[in-house]
């Protein structure tokens, strides 16, 4: 059986396509949890309606199914500490898409 550790190691490789920092640094994904064969987190976006939401999505759920497990999620926006973090890393380590 895997571990809540296994799948925070996973996901926390996982980078933005766009900044150099992986997404859970950035905040934009959080609450990591396992429940049973299924890892449930939430995923955290600057802004209402991102146009690469899915992009991000899928990047997290490609390795945890490689793992064997299985992703649900909760989709939240940003609070206003979170958003400036999140501008701040953005300025930090933008490479461009």
């Amino acid at each position: 059986m895997k571990t809540v550790e296994e799948a925070i190691d996973v996901i926390s490789k996982v980078e933005h396509p766009a900044i150099n920092y992986p997404l859970t640094k950035l905040g934009i994904v959080k609450d990591i949890e396992l429940n049973g064969d299924t890892v449930v987190l939430s995923f955290v976006f600057p802004f209402p309606n991102i146009p690469i939401a899915d992009q991000l999505i899928a990047s997290i759920e490609k390795p945890i199914n490689e793992i064997g497990l299985k992703l649900e999620y909760i989709v939240r926006v940003m609070n206003d500490n979170e958003r400036n973090t999140f501008l701040q890393l953005e300025a930090e380590a933008w490479k461009g898409m």
